[in-house]
């Protein structure tokens, strides 16, 4: 039990730091193509590598058939790819004019916005909250706000992200109890290509050798940010401990911070550093306290399928799956 629980903790581990270099790839991918069109190749190619593995994934992770897709699960899995498209390009727009250090930062708001949106619906939400709350909003004032009180505009765009993210969360803690989570990440991923696919046609220019150039970004956004950061999730998670998860995989704000500065060279100020310590204790403190941790994971395509494995979220959606 105890190795089972460290396998799971350096796979979770492993996790974040996919995820947080996955920022890197976003960032770079765009010197070649726009960021939809980025969004759109990504989420196309994840889709394209899960798809003729979820016989298989279904096999390990059921004893009984699962059933044939129905309605109800492609209206689930349509509007979580809905919400999906929606944060992500929000966030690759936003690293368009901030940095992958703030980027990183201000997308792991979601942990808090969460149940801070679950008091809509009658949740409550405890005391850790609204303390990991405040100090998030201290830690985004130092990180984000410079001379004149001005706020970079894609730091805003990264808060209305992290927003939408949180609405996934809530969409997923939802359909992922109904249906199979599983054939929900690919309907989703399906859904987010197709919309992402269609905005680039509709917005930017589209050339082959520009794709080709955005191949490595495109390559390992989908493959390893997408499909693989997916696949451990799921697998860790079977071992794991809630609030372990939680604050590991957490860390992918740490981990995009450390890949800005050397892949990118990126570098903040002293008050820069001192905002991102904050907003981490925030996070974590919102995680922690509760008298009922819930499971609080990414929405990237790979926070889906943790959903039915692990403690349902409160009411979150990576993944992100």
């Amino acid at each position: 039990m105890r190795s089972q629980a460290l396998r799971a903790d350096l796979l979770m581990l492993l996790t974040a730091m996919i995820w947080g270099s996955a920022f890197v790839a976003q960032r770079l991918g765009m010197d070649s193509i726009g960021p939809l069109l980025y969004s759109g190749l990504r989420f196309t190619l994840a889709t394209l590598i899960l798809l003729p593995l979820l016989p298989l994934l279904e096999q390990r992770s059921r004893s009984t058939p699962t059933p044939p897709l129905n309605r109800q699960l492609l209206l689930g899995g349509g509007l979580m790819g809905l919400a999906l498209a929606l944060g992500i390009n929000l966030q690759q727009v936003g690293l368009l004019f901030t940095s992958v250090t703030n980027a990183g930062f201000i997308t792991g708001l979601y942990v808090i916005i969460v149940p801070l949106f679950g008091l809509l619906v009658g949740q409550k939400t405890g005391l850790g909250i609204w303390l990991g709350a405040s100090l998030a909003v201290l830690g985004m004032f130092l990180l984000s706000v410079g001379e004149g009180f001005q706020v970079a505009s894609g730091d805003w765009l990264q808060l209305a992200g992290a927003a939408v993210w949180a609405v996934h969360v809530l969409l997923v803690g939802v359909f992922a109890r109904r249906h199979d989570p599983l054939r929900l990440a690919v309907v989703q991923f399906a859904t987010c290509a197709l919309i992402s696919l269609l905005l680039a046609l509709l917005f930017e220019d589209i050339h082959l050798d520009s794709i080709i150039a955005a191949g490595p970004a495109i390559l390992y956004g989908g493959l390893f940010g997408v499909a693989i950061g997916f696949t451990l999730q799921v697998v860790a998670q079977k071992h794991a401990i809630a609030a372990h998860a939680a604050i590991i995989l957490s860390l992918e704000a740490v981990f995009a911070a450390i890949a800005g500065a050397w892949l990118l060279g990126e570098a903040l100020q002293l008050r820069g550093y001192a905002g991102c310590a904050l907003m981490l204790a925030g996070m974590l403190l919102a995680q922690l306290w509760p008298k009922n941790p819930v499971e609080l994971v990414r929405p990237r395509l790979t926070e889906t399928t943790a959903s039915a494995d692990a403690p349902r979220h409160s009411g979150r959606p990576r993944e992100e799956l």
